[in-house]
């Protein structure tokens, strides 16, 4: 460890270790701070780890379907304890992947609680106690989030845990579990947990899962999930969490549909959110601007204190780990006077309002992906759109894979022709919106989208068809 670097970054998540990786090979002394293992809650608790139950649970549950092919196996099972252990040897791998590029790099990977001071001082104290300070020409926060909680009765209970602490526990079999949400990640895992057996009641307080994308998607994955067995309750108020004094498991009593409710169940996953993890991060003299927990910064990335950055989660901007890894390259990039390589957003032409080029994706079975304007949010802007729709039931890779139901939908503006947006709900979704991610932010038109071929068959050709159905009613 040093005493001085070029760059001091603190957290070392998707933010983190892009930041770090790009800065060593743009000739930068760096140090990355944490006081977990590299790679943050992305690889150890979070994206990684979900993934790999969702990619287990998902073939399991086509071997026990797989009659419809024409297929037959006896005695199809699971072993719960080396799922888990899959799982984790994903994120280890993944984890000592990261640890050996930063060793390669010279980058002093420094374990420790770190607090923020004056003069871009860090000062980090280690798991026994001792403490040491290092200084930073510039520094970046990327402390990333931590997972909100509900003031409920029996939030407290054994048994009642947040996404992090769930994929962290030891393998335990549930057979009823509710999750508290309908987002992300909440329906991630209950896809999960449905597929290894688990009766799943989801409780959420709006009128519709996914409440922030396109309702025509948010319908489709309700009538997906509920064909599966997981029972869907929206508009829904859970009151409070009481333990049975014999078999230690938990009452959940919530209101649906204007009727008490009440299910014993095994475990409650609280899934409501994330908020930025500031607390502590400043030394109470350091003049650093929050707003409600978050760090505020500029369109630049940069805080109210000079050569002190931010980004990602902890910023409180749109919680994706793609996102902290291209706001940290960004200003990376422009620390060493080099243009950016990654934009954010951009404004079409013939438009007044800037659409983002983030791509959104969710591992639910199917998989749901999103870039760019929906339907309803440039209803919302009074945004003129041209759409166009491909049930994928006509697929000819869909019809293959036995698929339940998806669809794509493409955006266009109707006098410039250039694409504004784009939803996926089918296989692969989250491959295939990397396409439309870059021809939104290279600003294509419909026309220039349909000069490559797409090979056949294959759920990607659906691209294709969404698009010649944006050009019915346009002058060719």
């Amino acid at each position: 460890m040093r005493d001085t670097y070029d760059l001091v970054i603190v957290g070392a998540g998707p933010g983190g270790y892009v930041a770090a990786r790009k800065a060593a090979s743009l000739g930068m002394s760096v140090a990355l701070i944490d006081r977990g293992s590299a790679g943050g809650t992305c690889i150890n608790r979070g994206c990684i780890p979900a993934k790999a139950l969702l990619h287990a649970a998902t073939l399991y549950r086509e071997m026990t379907t797989c009659e419809r092919f024409g297929l037959h196996a006896e005695g199809i099972s699971f072993d719960l304890q080396k799922i888990y252990e899959y799982k984790d040897m994903a994120a280890d791998r993944m984890r000592e992947e990261l640890e050996e590029e930063f060793r390669q790099l010279d980058v002093d990977l420094i374990r420790g609680s770190a607090v923020i001071c004056r003069d871009r001082k860090v000062r980090v104290t280690d798991e026994v106690g001792t403490t040491s300070v290092c200084q930073g020409k510039n520094i970046l926060v990327a402390a990333g989030a931590k997972a909100n909680l509900v003031d409920l009765p029996g939030m407290d209970l054994p048994g009642v845990m947040t996404s992090e602490e769930l994929l962290t526990a030891d393998a335990h079999k549930y057979d009823r579990m509710l999750i508290l949400g309908g987002g992300v990640i909440g329906l991630e895992l209950a896809t999960v947990f449905q597929s290894l057996g688990t009766e799943v009641t989801v409780v959420e307080i709006s009128d519709r899962l996914l409440p922030n994308m396109d309702r025509e998607f948010s319908d489709a994955l309700e009538r997906i999930l509920t064909g599966r067995g997981i029972r869907i309750c929206k508009e829904s108020i859970l009151e409070r969490i009481e333990q049975e004094k014999e078999s230690g498991r938990l009452v959940c009593r919530f209101v649906c549909d204007g009727r008490n409710n009440k299910e014993v169940v095994d475990a409650v996953l609280v899934s409501v959110g994330r908020s930025p993890a500031t607390e502590g991060l400043f030394e109470s003299d350091v003049p650093v601007k929050l707003e409600r927990g978050r760090i505020v910064v500029d369109d630049f990335f940069r805080t109210n204190i000079p050569g002190v950055y931010a980004v990602g989660d902890v910023t409180g901007g749109i919680q994706l780990a793609h996102v902290a890894s291209a706001q940290a390259a960004y200003v990376v990039e422009r620390m060493n006077g080099r243009k950016p390589s990654v934009i954010i957003s951009m404004v079409p032409g013939g438009l007044f309002t800037p659409v983002s080029i983030i791509p959104s994706c969710i591992y639910t079975d199917p998989e749901i992906a999103s870039v760019g304007l929906t339907e309803e949010e440039a209803r919302r802007k009074g945004v003129p759109v041209r759409c166009g729709k491909y049930v994928m039931q006509g697929n000819g890779q869909s019809i293959i894979a036995g698929e339940e139901e998806g669809f794509i939908k493409v955006l266009f503006a109707p006098d410039s022709d250039e694409l504004l947006g784009a939803q996926l709900m089918c296989p692969r979704a989250t491959d295939m919106i990397g396409e439309l991610a870059t021809a939104l932010a290279n600003g294509l038109t419909s026309t220039q989208l349909l000069y490559a071929m797409r090979a056949h068959p294959t759920f990607n050709e659906a691209i294709s068809c969404a698009v010649e159905d944006s050009r019915k009613d346009f002058p060719v």
